[in-house]
């Protein structure tokens, strides 16, 4: 039964008994979706349709699918997103009962860690002296010294090349299991935890979040920070704390600011993050970014020699983050490729990073900058863009924004949520993959994009 070939035929008998104008109206653009026992779904285009074909055409349409099928059919108009929504939901709880099910109670969890930090290619210096003999005191007999280690500081300084180091030396080591996750992937789980599955409970995946993070021996999360907010979620590390601290687990958490500086976590839980051992990791001196960057061009293995005033510059005139430090030299080396392997010297390399020294690197990747260009480019205000107005010329601005924020920056979803006026992350997430979508859908807005890309300074 081809049901497009027998709607057709139906809206042709319907096309006689109206003027042209009302089935044009009504009925030109509605598509017989599906049959589904004593229900026929029918795809209108606006949902104005919805109301005004069930009030006044209901009976018509019923007559003649009665006709062709000999059948009373429960008409039910809807529209085209609503089936895609539907059917999107399905197949997300299929697939979410297809992972939460595969898992057994005894496979390993997967520990994020990334094998390229270690200890031994850490480099030391006055600034994070303590900091590394801590992680390594830390690494050498989990749970038994320094728990938790909280290891606090600016972004850019190694805290997470330690905290990686750690874990990745225990895993060496030991066959104790580890897992390292941000804030932001604790957040996701906990949300997870908390949806029903096809049988309507959580309970399969309530058991993967307790497998997750209680059945570890080292828990490592960082950017402990951007559970401000997430209340229910920073109750749920409390109790996760808890049940690793009292069996001797071992808890390592990263964040910018010292426990003393969270405004919005509870004391119980402040007061935990002090248990074991705080300690602030300090911006680089002079010596530690010019041994940083040496070690960087020995590891490059690039086929030019960097003079050692070139170094002396970059280390001078660039921030302490050593991504920053990094950064100049692979836009020297690019700079000087540009121009055809021209020798590496002072003046080319006063020449490559004079905007990036004058703007910062930095800057870029700034949220705030991005919600300037953005509101510039939408010819709305930046306090627009921040604020809780829901009208479509600010909201769909606002989604660009936080869909710009997340690909161009490093900034997790809570952090971009708090930006954009306190919206909660699962606003900001909504907001990331409406944009995607619609990008692969609508040329103009990809073209859009782009060109906010470019203004921004991502070509």
């Amino acid at each position: 039964m081809n049901i497009d070939i027998i709607w057709s035929k139906i809206l042709n008998q319907i096309k006689d008994e109206l003027t042209s104008l009302s089935y044009n109206t009504w009925f030109a653009d509605t598509e017989l979706f599906k049959l589904e026992e004593d229900k026929a779904y029918i795809i209108v285009p606006m949902p104005i349709h919805k109301k005004h074909l069930n009030d006044n055409y209901y009976d018509l349409i019923s007559n003649k699918l009665n006709e062709e099928f000999g059948f009373n059919y429960d008409l039910i108009f809807t529209l085209k997103e609503e089936i895609e929504e539907k059917n999107s939901s399905i197949n997300l709880i299929k697939e979410e009962k297809d992972v939460v099910s595969s898992i057994d109670t005894n496979t390993n969890i997967n520990s994020n860690l990334n094998k390229k930090y270690v200890f031994d290619n850490f480099i030391v210096g006055n600034s994070n002296k303590f900091a590394h003999a801590a992680a390594l005191s830390v690494a050498e007999n989990p749970g038994k010294m320094y728990n938790p280690l909280f290891l606090y500081g600016n972004s850019g300084l190694g805290k997470t090349h330690l905290m990686h180091a750690i874990g990745n030396y225990i895993t060496e080591n030991s066959d104790k299991k580890v897992l390292y996750v941000t804030s932001e992937q604790f957040i996701k789980d906990f949300v997870q935890a908390n949806k029903k599955d096809s049988s309507g409970t959580n309970f399969n995946y309530v058991d993967f979040f307790k497998e997750k993070y209680r059945n570890i021996d080292v828990l490592i999360i960082d950017d402990i920070q951007f559970l401000n907010g997430a209340e229910k979620s920073q109750e749920e590390f409390f109790h996760t704390f808890n049940n690793l601290y009292n069996d001797s687990k071992q808890i390592i958490i990263s964040s910018d600011k010292s426990p003393n500086d969270f405004k919005s976590f509870g004391e119980r839980l402040k007061t935990r993050f002090t248990w074991g051992l705080t300690v602030n990791i300090f911006p680089p001196d002079f010596a530690l970014k010019m041994e940083i960057l040496k070690k960087k061009i020995v590891a490059g293995n690039f086929e030019q020699d960097i003079p050692d005033d070139v170094i002396e510059y970059i280390a001078s005139n660039i921030g302490p983050d050593v991504r920053q430090l990094e950064g100049a030299i692979t836009r020297v080396l690019a700079y000087s490729a540009i121009w055809g392997g021209k020798d590496i010297t002072l003046d080319l390399a006063i020449d490559a990073l004079q905007d990036f020294i004058s703007k910062g690197i930095g800057e870029k990747d700034d949220i705030s900058r991005i919600q300037k260009i953005v509101s510039e480019y939408f010819q709305i205000t930046v306090e627009d863009i921040r604020s809780k107005k829901r009208s479509s010329n600010i909201s769909f601005p606002r989604q660009i924004a936080m869909y710009l924020c997340r690909t161009l920056t490093s900034e997790s979803f809570p952090r971009i949520g708090t930006e954009f006026g306190g919206k909660d992350h699962t606003t900001v997430m909504h907001s990331v993959e409406k944009i995607e979508k619609e990008i692969k859908n609508n040329k103009d807005l990809a073209n859009i994009i782009e060109k906010l890309k470019k203004d921004i300074g991502i070509v």
